[in-house]
């Protein structure tokens, strides 16, 4: 049993997140096979520990604000070892892995200029929302961890089954894949050694508990190598927070940026009278991209790589383009390899696939 002194205040974050301890424990020896299988691994586990510094304060704090256990915030160490541009074989994306039906579902815009899959924010919540939904359904968090992996319409099976047979109907009982079989002792593992380090052997890495980034508005036009630069950071870190954006340059209609907590009054500071960089730009009838780049003084293939395309040929009428607004090609060039593909904007149906009642929250291991 997890014992916390709660007459001081927390330590760190990782204090933090063992006072918000709830959930049950599983009687299960997959449970100690798994914390067996971390501990094997020791600088992978470190590793883990360490990406997640940049995001486990929020998500912390979004669970607190809606009374969930915060064992949930250990959940994208299990899906995404808290990687934002993690991408599965099945097109999940994002820290928490939704696939796109689940995405589109829960509002989540997926289009050739984001993907708010990966959003820190946006997904944070599309995901507790989830959460609550399917621990209100069963009414048991072991359960519902598992809906989140197998579908909550499989568990909702699994279970009416053993009920008809005389079975418990608890997670324990049910006749599951073997994925899901293990997902929820992966979660209570990990809860396990975070809980009690110095029983285990592990130090973990020094995580404050203070906030670490806030939401700023930013105006369209500008890329985020420019962002990058009136804040003191590296693009690297840049991207790591702005993980949705599938272009190089925030688009117009989206004026919201993550930033170190730290770095706000900078950014605003360096951000106030600076113009815009970049334009977006519609192909019209019969126009091609060659005649495009001219326009604009650009090679084919510095308008090409600028849009992410590798081809200039059967673009529609209507297709947006990011061009130069008035600036120096050269000065402006993104470093666009630090944006990872996606699915293509035609891959991302708007439209939902059919039986959608039944695949839409279907989830499948997706590393």
């Amino acid at each position: 049993m997890i014992t916390v002194d709660l007459t001081h205040q927390a330590a760190d974050l990782w204090d933090r997140i063992r006072r918000g301890f709830a959930m049950p424990d599983l009687d299960s020896d997959e449970v100690a096979a798994q914390q067996i299988r971390y501990l094997s691994h020791p600088n992978a586990l470190r590793s883990l520990f360490e990406r997640s510094y940049r995001y486990l304060y929020h998500i912390v704090d979004a669970l607190e604000r809606r009374g969930l256990p915060t064992e949930l915030a250990l959940l994208p160490m299990v899906e995404s070892g808290f990687n934002p541009m993690a991408l599965s074989s099945s097109r999940a994306a994002g820290l928490w892995q939704f696939i796109p039906s689940t995405g589109r579902y829960f509002k989540l815009d997926q289009n050739e200029w984001v993907d708010e899959r990966r959003d820190i924010v946006a997904s944070t919540e599309a995901a507790l929302d989830y959460l609550e939904r399917i621990y209100d359904m069963h009414g048991d968090w072991h359960l519902a961890l598992a809906s989140y992996n197998w579908g909550e319409g499989s568990i909702a099976r699994a279970r009416k089954k053993n009920e008809a047979a005389g079975l418990p109907t608890e997670l324990a009982y049910l006749k599951l894949p073997d994925e899901t079989r293990r997902y929820v002792p992966k979660l209570l593992a990990l809860k396990n050694i975070i809980a009690r380090p110095e029983l285990f052997n592990i130090e973990l890495p020094h995580v404050p508990n203070r906030l670490y980034f806030e939401t700023v508005e930013s105006p369209p036009g500008i890329d985020l190598a420019m962002a990058a630069a009136f804040a003191q950071l590296p693009l690297e870190e840049l991207v790591a927070l702005n993980p949705a954006f599938r272009r190089p340059v925030i688009p117009e209609g989206r004026q919201q940026l993550i930033l170190p907590a730290d770095r706000v009054d900078l950014f605003q500071s360096k951000l106030a009278g600076a113009g815009p960089r970049w334009q977006t730009y519609r192909l019209g009838n019969s126009e091609s991209m060659e005649s495009v780049a001219g326009k604009f003084n650009l090679t084919l293939t510095e308008l090409l790589q600028v849009n992410g395309m590798t081809s200039p040929f059967n673009l529609k009428a209507g297709t947006v383009l990011l061009v130069p607004a008035g600036a120096d090609m050269q000065s402006v060039m993104p470093l666009t390899n630090l944006i990872p593909d996606l699915p293509s904007a035609k891959e991302i149906s708007t439209q939902a696939p059919k039986k959608e009642k039944t695949k839409k929250r279907r989830r499948k291991r997706r590393r």
